[in-house]
């Protein structure tokens, strides 16, 4: 495996892909990233010499799978040899060729910058034309086109259909273009649903994975579709907090584990709460004038209607002729009412002065509406009275694409951005988002933002210790306040996270790195699978996969509850074919998985390395 980039979800990848799936891995890094993220690597590293002495030990066994979470026995068939650093300012041909592209199997261009990893993709694919490749594009549009191109690229050149098996390794060709912001944008948005809930939408279709609190012991509560996890134990200050969660448990686990909150996947369309952006019957009214204006103008026309009505009844004349005297009136455009009763004369001077207090709100409706033209392109600002929104600090890559998905879903969200040429600006005013420009840091840009009646706070800036100011001083202002932030490292984020649920145990706290998130799809790409998405449960996280259940002797053949394996995978779905295509979700434990069946599965990552891998499956046939 030969991983190329320049941060830190190059190196977490290529940790990825040696400490959990046992594979030999090339990284390719500029000169100046070779110390970035030093402890990814030698976690790699010492992953790599602890697999080593664990499969010396294990020579001649036979390895069960089993376990829970993310720990299992590691491949029979894994050589020595671990990451192998290596420096390029680019990824040119040279580069590439020196990093071993025409022997890889896959090649992972992860950069910063699509036009780099587009440039070294269509370097690689002349130099391999049975690379499976794995970009990193921000722009989905582009990625789309780049995909089809690689793939009929690789057909052409290897006269097999494009995407199809490249060897007899089980690697294909075909070319897959994930961004991690996508990847990690459904996590980082989830918690700002309903309690902890966490959403991933693929194609269509809403999953939502639910903390039920503990139910009691030896009770049973509503699976949905499947029960998920086991989180850790509710007492996080004691001794058993970090004991982590179980992941993918059997039924006796479960029935057990009364005394322990569950993780459990729904099928759901959210609804969330109404916007408060004014929409209803007539939104160009509301986006034409403020609310105060709009209620004077209300009041104006119910001061007209109550004068025509006084009218009516003190003259007797005709409805419609009193409600036309009155704006005559009102307009100071009729004679004087002399001679004419007293009630008369008393209701032509009230209409005056109605028309003089009109006269401003008339001329205010006009200026409002003239800058509302000039100032179609600005930002809006929160309004008043706003209450159960969430927070969201920065509009960088990650944050337009959390703001993006909580729109999706109807959730009211108010920005934060300190720089005025943000590339997420452009999206919250055409989702006319409210968005506070300044810096988090200084005071009064949170109280602003509305956080002491926010619901959540999500601090995905790029920086750690802005997103760590920014939720200590949340924290401060509402102790109760469900935060979640974005940190860089990993340990660091470990770190946080116990110390702030220390500090507030009554309230929600996660910390979320990208790269942590993002990693576990980019490698299951390079294995060669296609990857739905990822749920993270506490520190942990499961993948969801379709696939092809004919040659995997695991599912070929077994009933759904036979090829289910506790800690390590589960089949959740089957995809259906003919007029009405979809995901049969109520999939009995009797069903005989066929060679032809497609299937959703749910999977830790070492479960899903056993599973699909090269050596897992070279291990199968033995």
């Amino acid at each position: 495996m030969v991983v190329c980039g320049d941060d830190g979800l190059a190196h977490r990848l290529a940790a990825e892909l040696r400490g959990v799936y046992g594979e030999q891995v090339t990284l390719v890094v500029p000169a100046s990233e070779r110390s970035v993220r030093p402890p990814v690597v030698v976690r790699a590293r010492a992953a790599s010499a602890l697999l080593d002495r664990v499969v010396t030990a294990a020579a001649g066994l036979t390895g069960n799978g089993g376990g829970g979470g993310n720990s299992g026995t590691a491949p029979a068939a894994e050589p020595p040899g671990g990451v192998r650093l290596m420096e390029a300012a680019e990824p040119n041909e040279a580069a590439l060729a020196e990093a071993g592209v025409e022997r890889a199997h896959a090649l992972a261009l992860v950069y910063d910058d699509d036009e780099t990893n587009i440039r070294a993709a269509l370097t690689a694919r002349r130099l391999n034309p049975r690379l499976r490749l794995v970009l990193r594009l921000y722009n989905r549009r582009l990625g789309q086109h780049i995909e089809e191109l690689l793939d009929q690229a690789a057909a052409l050149a290897s006269g097999e259909g494009a995407g199809g098996p490249a060897d007899g390794s089980g690697f294909d060709a075909s070319t897959t273009v994930l961004s991690d912001a996508d990847t990690a944008a459904p996590a980082l948005a989830a918690t700002a649903l309903t309690g902890t809930s966490k959403v991933l939408q693929t194609g269509g279709l809403l999953l939502r994975a639910v903390e039920r609190p503990p139910s009691g012991a030896g009770t049973s509560a509503d699976p949905g579709l499947a029960t998920l996890a086991l989180l850790s134990p509710t007492d996080s200050a004691g001794p058993g907090g970090d004991q982590g969660p179980t992941l993918l448990p059997d039924a006796a686990a479960v029935r057990d584990g009364g005394g322990r909150a569950t993780v459990v996947l729904e099928q759901v369309s959210y609804a969330g709460p109404s916007l408060p952006d004014g929409r209803g019957v007539m939104p160009w009214f509301a986006s034409l004038f403020s609310r105060r204006l709009r209620w004077s103008l209300a009041g104006m026309v119910g001061c007209v209607l109550a004068l025509a009505v006084a009218l009516w009844l003190v003259t007797g004349i005709h409805p419609l002729r009193a409600f036309y005297l009155t704006l005559l009136d009102l307009f100071a455009i009729d004679d004087p009412a002399i001679g004419e009763s007293v009630g008369r004369q008393i209701l032509q001077l009230l209409s005056g002065l109605a028309g003089l207090l009109l006269l401003p709100v008339l001329l205010a409706a006009v200026l409002e509406a003239l800058g509302t033209f000039r100032t179609a392109s600005s930002l809006r600002k929160p309004p008043r009275g706003l209450g159960g929104h969430v927070v969201l600090l920065g509009l960088g890559k990650i944050g337009t694409r959390v703001l993006t998905r909580l729109r999706e879903l109807n959730i009211p969200v108010v920005c934060v951005e300190s720089d005025p040429e943000a590339r997420g600006l452009a999206t919250a005013r055409r989702l006319r988002v409210p968005v506070v420009l300044g810096d988090v840091t200084q005071e009064g840009v949170l109280e602003a933002a509305k956080i002491h009646r926010a619901h959540a706070l999500l601090a995905v800036t790029s920086a750690d210790t802005t997103n760590l100011e920014a939720v200590l001083y949340a924290r401060a202002v509402r102790p109760d306040l469900r935060v979640v932030l974005r940190l860089y490292d990993d340990d660091f984020a470990t770190a946080v996270y116990r110390t702030l649920r220390a500090a507030h145990p009554r309230a929600s706290t996660r910390s979320r790195s990208v790269s942590h998130l993002a990693a576990p799809a980019f490698a299951g790409a390079m294995m060669g699978r296609q990857i739905l998405g990822a749920f993270p449960v506490e520190r942990r996280v499961l993948l969801f996969a379709a696939v092809d259940v004919g040659g995997h002797p695991q599912l070929e053949g077994r009933t759904v509850g036979e090829a289910f394996r506790a800690g390590s995978w589960r089949v959740l779905a089957r995809e259906e074919s003919g007029d009405a295509p979809g995901l049969a979700w109520d999939l009995p434990d009797t069903y005989v998985l066929q060679a032809a069946d497609r299937v959703v599965l749910a999977a830790t990552r070492r479960g899903l390395a056993e599973l699909l891998g090269r050596r897992g499956r070279e291990r199968a046939g033995t």
